[in-house]
């Protein structure tokens, strides 16, 4: 049998052991992963800053130099005198003069940056550029103005070492201060190595991989970039679409998931991509992942030896006690006691528990009697205390109306609050019957409203609408009462006025009383407090406002068990709705 103590024994060592082996083998790596992707982003964004920080460093630099360029006396005066076209000695020494402030600029300046001036015509510092125009450098800044070159060569350069090495450059308008004509572009270039080997230093796991490209996607450095071109566009396309600065993006490619992150630098349109895939990230987990599995499996075997060798000694006087546990189940005492001499064992513990199973067959049944006459005297001393609550409250509230009523010299209308008056007491006296018709306690809230009607005259409004097919069903009495008295009451402490709606409804096997007011509302707090009531909450000890909520709902749960629900939806100043909702036929079963 598959529910044996044996296989009981089996399943509670496999959850002591196996389980939390398998478990922990799932839990230490998802952990570990979480870490460490935490730990990667943080990490990763920090180097993706100070990098930002770098390039900002060096465009700036960049900037200033030409700018210090631009706004030099010998710079303008070189400019205007090539465009006036002079030639001869003039010029010579202009050019040489210029020479010698660019070399000086570089030299003052680290970081290995050359400067150069190219007119439009190809005239240059360092050399005549017959095919400017086709230069793509120059077609994208006069196209699309693009002041940030991606990595290129440069030819014209004030020495050979310069122009064979790979170069990203800045550019400024050659502009004349006093004409504020531009005639050309001053271009300062950097070395690409500077920001490739700060780049370097971002690459995540053992095959990531950092970039630094436009919004094009393509590669602002030398070099290819190994990461799927697909990547790369996927990627340009969620950040251009993003407003954020930086961020995280989880893309899939072929049975990967690679993580990019990216940073938007504020020069040109540059952007820092770093990729990982996740199986390079997480490759070491993994393998912890496989060890605890392996582990895992180990341990199941030697569960099931362990178990099997431990419970063959108990497994027999326990399975014949739990054969007698069925009698007492089914509450056959007698079957029990004639069962139990029949159960031997050597062991200490076990005979022990059988003797205790033994006493305890003859003392259930008396324990059982005892308390199952003692538990309906209780719950029938808590329902009427509880149903002893509600008359005081009223009568307190209705002397009070008659009272006010007197003072004012209303006679009449303390007469008929004296009749109204009887004929709720004849149906408070009448403790014969607990349950009435639905019909009887809405002739009797009808009495109490024709009250509360004589004493607040227009400024309270009170509507019924009565399903006839509810007028006959039973229901336990005074559960209106205390709910329209709340209702008006709360609906007149800051309001002028009160309306007042109760309707019943019969919806399949279920009676639905509704009691609603535009009163003051309850506060989230108060209304989860009433949903999170049982029975167990003792009404009678309630304190505070919704005592007369409390003490209905107490003797609904303590009459109808599971059998009654409840709804409260409540706006502050607005209003509350509460739904009762009982199911037909229950009742005295609950007990």
């Amino acid at each position: 049998m598959f529910f044996s103590l044996r296989n009981r024994l089996l399943l509670v060592f496999t959850c002591l052991l196996t389980v939390p082996f398998i478990i922990l083998s799932y839990m230490i790596p998802a952990l570990f992963t979480s870490v460490i992707r935490e730990q990667t982003q943080d990490l990763t964004i920090e180097m993706m800053d100070q990098y930002l920080l770098y390039v900002e460093s060096i465009s700036t630099q960049a900037q200033d130099i030409s700018k210090q360029v631009l706004v030099n006396e010998t710079t303008q005066e070189w400019l205007r005198t090539t465009k006036k076209g002079y030639q001869g000695e003039e010029r010579v020494k202009l050019q040489q003069q210029l020479n010698d402030l660019l070399s000086s600029v570089m030299i003052n300046n680290s970081n290995g940056i050359s400067i150069s001036l190219q007119l439009n015509d190809g005239l240059g510092t360092w050399g005549f550029n017959d095919s400017l125009d086709e230069t793509e450098w120059f077609q994208d800044f006069n196209k699309n103005e693009q002041r940030f070159v991606k990595s290129h060569l440069d030819p014209y350069q004030p020495n050979h070492e310069m122009s064979s090495r790979p170069v990203n450059s800045y550019l400024l308008p050659l502009i004349d201060t006093n004409t504020f004509i531009s005639s050309g572009v001053i271009k300062v270039n950097f070395p690409t190595t500077l920001l490739e080997t700060a780049l370097n230093q971002i690459s995540i796991g053992k095959n990531g991989h950092a970039y630094l490209v436009d919004k094009h996607g393509d590669n602002v450095l030398s070099g290819e970039m190994d990461t799927p071109n697909e990547i790369i566009q996927q990627s340009l396309d969620q950040i251009t679409n993003n407003v954020s600065q930086k961020g995280l993006i989880q893309l899939p490619n072929n049975n990967e998931e690679y993580l990019v992150f990216y940073q938007k630098l504020p020069v040109g349109d540059w952007i820092l991509i770093s990729e990982v895939t996740e199986s390079d990230l997480f490759s070491k987990v993994n393998r912890l992942q496989r060890n605890l599995l392996i582990t895992s499996i180990f341990v199941f075997l030697l569960t099931i030896v362990a178990s099997f060798v431990l419970s063959s000694t108990i497994t027999g006087p326990l399975g014949k006690l739990a054969k007698a546990m069925g009698f007492i189940e089914k509450g056959d005492f007698t079957g029990a006691k004639r069962f139990m001499p029949t159960i031997k064992s050597q062991n200490n513990e076990v005979s022990y528990l059988i003797k205790v199973t033994n006493h305890t067959v003859e003392q259930l049944k008396k324990l059982i009697e005892t308390e199952y006459k003692a538990n309906l005297r209780r719950k029938d001393a808590e329902y009427k205390a509880l149903l002893l609550q509600i008359n005081p409250h009223f009568m307190n509230n209705t002397l009070e109306i008659m009272g006010s009523l007197a003072v004012q010299g209303r006679n009449k209308e303390v007469m008929n609050v004296s009749i109204y008056l009887g004929r709720m007491l004849r149906y408070s006296l009448n403790t014969k019957n607990k349950v009435v018709n639905l019909d009887e306690e809405l002739n009797y809230i009808k009495n109490y409203t024709d009250i509360l009607k004589l004493r607040y005259e227009d400024m309270i409004n009170i509507n019924m609408e009565i399903d006839p097919e509810t007028k006959n069903l039973p229901i336990i009495k005074f559960i209106l009462q205390p709910l329209v008295e709340n209702a008006v009451k709360y609906s007149f402490s800051e309001k002028a006025e009160a309306t007042i709606s109760i309707k019943t409804k019969k919806v399949a096997d279920r009676i639905n009383i509704i009691i609603e007011d535009k009163g003051i509302g309850m506060s989230d707090e108060v209304r989860t407090g009433l949903l999170e009531s049982n029975e167990e909450i003792n009404v009678l000890d309630s304190k505070g406002n919704s005592i007369g909520l409390r003490n209905v709902l107490g003797r609904l749960t303590l009459y109808y068990g599971q059998g009654f629900s409840y709804e409260i939806d409540s706006i502050v100043n607005e209003g509350t709705k509460i739904t009762l909702s009982i199911e037909l036929e229950r009742g005295e079963l609950h007990d």
